[in-house]
């Protein structure tokens, strides 16, 4: 959508056009408008009442700033102001207040309306002003809203007096993050200095789930938010995905960009968009450092000048306002960007946008492709897909293209207007630890329940409760950042005062140690150095290639020359989380037989590739599958649910590593692991914070440094954990994983006729363990058989604690202790006595094929032969006899009126006995379901 906009006529006699002041009609008739849209035409009666929360959503460069400053400028000339900043505009980007600076004081320079920036690159001779005689619009940056909140904490109410709206540009990108938090607090405080509610305006693009956006703008109150949609929200695109294959390195090849997808990639940007403006997007600032270099050769080879630029956040101010100068020009520029220019800068009228490797997610794909496509033109998206050759040693992750499939899930999502919603499971408690510090700073001292009161009872922190905002004071304290006088007053700590007078303390995020790059007088940008720095090593910089003369390590200063030599920089910072959403959708391309339109021959040949490799290895009913003595596991979920699964199998001790969309254990089959996997459903109980307290670091947010463990742990667990996620696709894998490791042979499990008869006796037994790695360093220390004749009498009971020659763990789940375990046997002294209660009986379990793995691995362990007549189920019996998908022992047990052991902890022989009454129910009423589930020695799970 564009100027003019083409909703109904501004000169109807229906319009909300007559509804402004009339010098406001005057500006836009100047503008050439013979209609406002729809959204505007909205918003207009909601703002002028002047007391109405409102959020506007509508595409880029739909005119949402003036949907909001039309009404709001009409409403400042019909009244007399007293004085006192009235409308807040407050921005992610200091680069957006700058460009939303000129903009709206074109607006309003004819309506002697003052427009007045703040943000850490505004002179102080503007600021000045401001605070001498405050009136009229301020556009400033959350930062700078908290500076001022320090350090003029008793002049907010008199500079804000006489505030009447608040205005929040890009709000999706403030959603359920630290600054998001930060910003929530912000405008509470600004409420509780001016004394009143004042009514807020929310403008974006790309929000995914409007009652999130409802409950951001207005916590605890979001039915009174007005959402104002435009009806034409997607404008027309023209896409193509273009695929390229990275061809395996041959000898003597020693490409230092680490493949020819980059050459090529290069070669048909070059030729394709040169001539043109345009935006090339990238998700790593030292891919657009690789290809600007190599885009700037190029010209230079064929002597012509150079269009290709780079721009991302660790350039200068300076470096990047020029490039912002250049697309505004009338002389044709491509510039290579990172997320710097993905929000609403006016950057003038592009050709076309690009974006290298699939788009981080759907909502920031939604935000490139609106830079292009103005002036009522349709949008045009180049999308460039890279995939590994195919060769006799490539990864199955590698085979499936799954980048393609990525790609193309997200365009399918975008078509259906589907974007990521905003993440609101966080505690923000590095947020509330800086917000606690500024308001002390702000009143010079405060009270534990004033603090409480004002952030978390009536704030933003609705979600802590008192007892964990002592405990986070109590920490506090112990870090130094606050302390407490005698009449309980809340002061800066020493530690406190020195984190408070520094300039980054207004950031929520935390900033890492950059050294400044610097040529001659002129500053190129910072670089975050994770490894030493030498003296003659060459980089790629700003779209040039340098040597590094000197370094200062004490300055952090990195002196550079120009060198016809150099290589891209890693800068600090991974990769975007993938939703959820985005990998089922994978799930679904890889299943269709579709083929989309904009996919050039080599993205067609690789989604075919994909789609004959998730066949081969028969993904759709297989969650994993073998590479040597590894399982690859393919869960179809979002990042944070297969972070949670591989953090969860660490902490019981099974090596897990993320592996692109899926992730692999080490020396494990599948059968193995769905054992593995049933076990954790079967011990429920667990939690995110259990997970999380066995993470090795936990301190991600910028203060997370100063709260104590069990904070800082729930904090993480809320925060970077998803149990009910993980638990779901727990049960989706346990459901697909064999059961015995044969079905990856045969594809089906064949129990021989022999063995469906009525077995001579059973061994119920019970494994109490140090965790689930059967075949790695966990063991056995606990033991328990019951063995029982054909028709269920009860023959004989043993049990034994073993000594697992290894510390022990989750005391609380089997309530066996290291002093119990300490004059034990171990599993060789036992072995003998156990194997002649096993001897001749099939082995029962419930979830046998988890104390089999464990049983199997000891008995080799000490050298002692164990070949048992067959295995039998209890939790797969009850699965064939109800159909009910239970799995926990006790839940069996109720379903069919057997009492269940009591207690917390789960000992070896309580469990056996409980085992062996489900067992015994079963055979008294469905002898025959109990002989047709019993495997045989052949399929055992050894």
């Amino acid at each position: 959508m564009s100027w003019p906009p083409s909703a109904s006529d501004a000169r109807s006699g229906t319009s909300e056009f007559f509804r402004l002041h009339t010098k406001v009609q005057r500006w836009i008739h100047r503008q050439g408008w013979p209609k406002l849209n729809d959204a505007q035409e909205q918003t207009i009666p909601l703002v002028l009442k002047g007391t109405e929360d409102v959020i506007v959503s509508a595409a880029t460069a739909s005119g949402k700033t003036e949907a909001a400053f039309l009404p709001i400028c009409s409403a400042l000339l019909d009244e007399v102001a007293d004085g006192g900043i009235q409308v807040l505009y407050v921005s992610p980007l200091k680069a957006l207040i700058n460009d939303q600076h000129r903009r709206l004081d074109e607006l309003c320079e004819s309506l002697d309306l003052p427009v007045h920036r703040w943000h850490g690159d505004v002179p102080g001779s503007a600021k000045a002003k401001v605070l001498t005689k405050p009136e009229g619009i301020l556009l400033i940056t959350p930062e700078s809203l908290e500076a001022m909140f320090v350090l003029r904490g008793m002049e907010i109410g008199w500079l804000l007096r006489g505030l009447r709206w608040v205005v929040i540009d890009e709000m999706h990108s403030f959603m359920g993050t630290e600054r998001g938090a930060q910003l929530q607090s912000l405008l509470h405080r600004v409420e509780l200095a001016t004394r009143r509610r004042v009514p807020r305006i929310g403008l974006s693009a790309t929000l995914g789930d409007m009652q999130a956006a409802r409950d951001y703008l207005r916590s605890g109150h979001n039915e009174s938010v007005h959402l104002v949609t435009a009806s034409h929200q997607t404008s027309n695109i023209s896409a193509i995905i273009r695929g390229y294959v990275n061809e395996a390195p041959t000898a003597g090849d020693h490409e230092s960009d680490g493949g020819t997808s980059v050459e090529r990639i290069s070669e048909h940007v070059f030729t394709a968009l040169r001539g043109g403006n345009n935006l090339v997007f990238f998700d790593r600032r030292g891919d657009v450092e690789l290809y600007a270099d190599r885009l700037r050769r190029s010209s230079e080879e064929r002597a012509v000048p150079n269009e290709f630029f780079p721009h991302h956040g660790n350039l200068a101010k300076e470096v990047r306002e020029h490039v912002e100068d250049l697309l505004k020009s009338n002389r044709p520029v491509t510039v290579m960007c990172t997320s710097t220019l993905e929000m609403g800068i006016d950057i003038g009228t592009l050709t076309s946008v690009a974006q290298v490797g699939a788009p981080p997610s759907v909502a920031s794909l939604r935000q490139r492709i609106g830079r292009s496509g103005r002036r009522g033109e349709p949008a045009v998206l180049r999308m460039y897909v890279t995939a590994e050759e195919i060769t006799a040693d490539i990864a199955p992750q590698d085979e499936l293209r799954a980048e393609l499939f990525q790609a193309v899930a997200m365009m399918s999502l975008l078509a259906e207007r589907w974007y990521e919603p905003a993440d609101t499971s966080s505690l923000h408690l590095s947020t509330l630890v800086q917000q606690v510090m500024s308001v002390i700073a702000q009143h010079q001292g405060a009270h534990p329940a004033e603090l409480f009161r004002g952030l978390c009872l009536s704030g933003p922190f609705s979600h802590v409760d008192k007892a964990t905002f002592a405990a986070l004071l109590r920490d506090l304290g112990n870090a130094e950042l606050v302390q407490q006088e005698s009449d309980g007053l809340l002061l800066l700590g020493r530690v406190g005062e020195r984190i408070v007078g520094h300039y980054s303390f207004y950031a929520v995020f935390a900033e890492k140690q950059e050294y400044r790059l610097v040529h001659g007088s002129r500053t190129l940008g910072t670089l975050h150095v994770t490894t030493p720095i030498e003296v003659g090593s060459l980089v790629i910089f700003a779209g040039k290639r340098w040597k590094i003369v000197s370094v200062d390590d004490q300055a952090s200063l990195i002196q550079v020359e120009p060198s016809r030599g150099g290589r891209a920089p890693k800068f600090a910072g991974g990769r975007a989380e993938i939703h959820d959403e985005v990998r089922r959708r994978m799930r679904v391309w890889y299943e269709s037989g579709d083929v989309p339109a904009y996919l050039d021959v080599t993205a067609q040949r690789l989604l075919d590739e994909g789609r004959a490799a998730y066949r081969r290895f028969d993904l759709a009913r297989n969650g994993a599958l073998t590479r040597g003595d590894d399982t690859i596991v393919f869960p179809w979920r979002g990042d944070r649910i297969l972070n949670t699964l591989t953090a969860w199998l660490t902490r019981i001790g099974v090596q897990a590593a993320r592996d692109g969309v899926a992730f692999t254990v080490p020396k494990c089959t599948p059968a193995q692991l769905r054992a593995i996997l049933q076990q954790l459903l079967l011990e429920d109980d667990t939690t995110a914070e259990d997970i999380a307290a066995a993470l090795p670091d936990t301190a991600v947010e910028k203060h997370d440094v100063h709260l104590g463990k069990p904070l800082r742990t729930r904090a993480y667990a809320a925060g970077y954990l998803d149990m009910t996620g993980a638990r779901s696709a727990l049960v989706d894998l346990v459901d697909r994983l064999p059961e015995h490791d044969v079905d990856i042979i045969t594809g089906t499990l064949r129990v021989p006729q022999s063995l469906i008869t009525t077995p001579t006796a059973y061994a119920v037994v019970d494994v109490e363990t140090t965790g689930f790695a059967a075949r790695g360093h966990d063991r056995i220390i606990e033991v328990a058989v019951v063995r029982m004749a054909r028709d269920g009498t009860v023959l004989s009971e043993w049990s034994s604690l073993v000594d697992p020659r290894r510390s022990l763990s989750a005391t609380e789940v089997h309530g066996i202790t290291e002093e119990e375990v300490a004059d034990a046997p171990t599993f060789a002294d036992v072995a003998p006595t156990l194997a002649t209660y096993l001897d001749g009986a099939v082995v029962v379990a419930h979830n046998a094929s988890f104390d089999l793995n464990f049983l199997h691995a000891e008995f080799a362990r000490a050298s002692h032969p164990f070949t048992p007549h067959g295995s039998l189920c209890t939790m797969k019996l009850d699965t064939r006899v109800h159909q009910a998908g239970r799995r926990r022992l006790p839940d069996c047990l109720a379903a069919v009126g057997v009492p269940g052991p009591h207690g917390a902890a789960h000992r070896a022989l309580t469990d056996a006995k409980a085992t062996a009454d489900l067992l015994r129910h079963y055979l008294t009423h469905a002898p025959h379901d109990v002989r047709t589930v019993v495997i045989g020695p052949d399929f055992s799970t050894s």
